[in-house]
């Protein structure tokens, strides 16, 4: 009984091995408190002290910087955003510089939108705080400081994070496969096109060498006989003086 605990623990702890999260606070103390809980809960961390480095980190920073871009996200920006796995993204409200409400609302408008964002604040004012967060599309307001017990109350978001992320990743993989096979078809297609009007082609031209050849055997049918009504003219002339 204790073996199949420790089976089932172990596979829980490689599962959560994989998350990944991205942690952003001003305060060194408050960082290292919510990586060393995030580490005991076995998962990946990424601390980053602003919310300008953090949307430098998912990608993001450089696209607001670039007004001629002709699309919404250029195609280096959408293959960071492949490279990097973020399963989770927690941050401090109060911050200087861009606030963690700020930043909430740039990832949300963001094709981050999908990764659940969990805001930490630790001012008197909790609630007026957690609605704000929970209308622009927060899954979760924590006090500060954290505890482990919060983090563990995060697990169910993690793992709807990692799910979702595996679902998008299915997705992307028939879309590939469906655009592969879809570009075959249309290979296939054009080259039986081409071959199509070769064949046209060549029975156009040997069409016309045909009637080039018939046109000739008649032109050289007329002038022979032409040739030989001309040689009989003269013997006719001449029977007709010996007559």
């Amino acid at each position: 009984m204790e073996l199949k605990k420790t089976e089932v623990e172990e596979k829980v702890q490689q599962q959560h091995h994989h998350f990944h999260v991205l942690a952003v606070d001003d305060s060194l103390i408050d960082r290292k408190l919510l990586e060393k809980l995030l580490t005991i809960s076995s998962c990946q961390v990424t601390c980053v002290e602003s919310g300008d480095k953090a949307l430098r980190y998912l990608g993001l920073l450089d696209h607001d910087l670039d007004p001629f871009s002709s699309s919404s996200f250029s195609s280096s920006q959408l293959s960071q955003h492949q490279e990097v796995k973020v399963n989770l993204i927690m941050t401090d409200f109060c911050m200087p510089g861009m606030s963690g409400y700020d930043l909430l609302k740039r990832l949300k408008g963001s094709y981050w939108k999908d990764i659940p964002v969990v805001v930490m604040s630790s001012e008197n004012e909790p609630s007026r705080i957690n609605i704000r967060c929970l209308e622009e599309g927060a899954e979760e307001f924590l006090l500060k400081p954290l505890q482990l017990s919060d983090v563990k109350k995060l697990e169910p978001r993690l793992q709807k994070s990692i799910t979702r992320c595996a679902s998008d990743q299915q997705i992307k993989e028939q879309q590939t496969t469906l655009g592969i096979g879809i570009g075959i078809a249309i290979d296939d297609e054009e080259n039986s096109k081409l071959e199509e009007s070769k064949n046209s082609v060549n029975n156009s031209s040997s069409s016309n060498n045909n009637n080039n050849n018939n046109n000739s055997l008649s032109k050289r049918k007329a002038a022979t006989a032409e040739h030989c009504e001309e040689r009989s003219r003269p013997k006719l002339k001449e029977l007709q003086a010996g007559g």
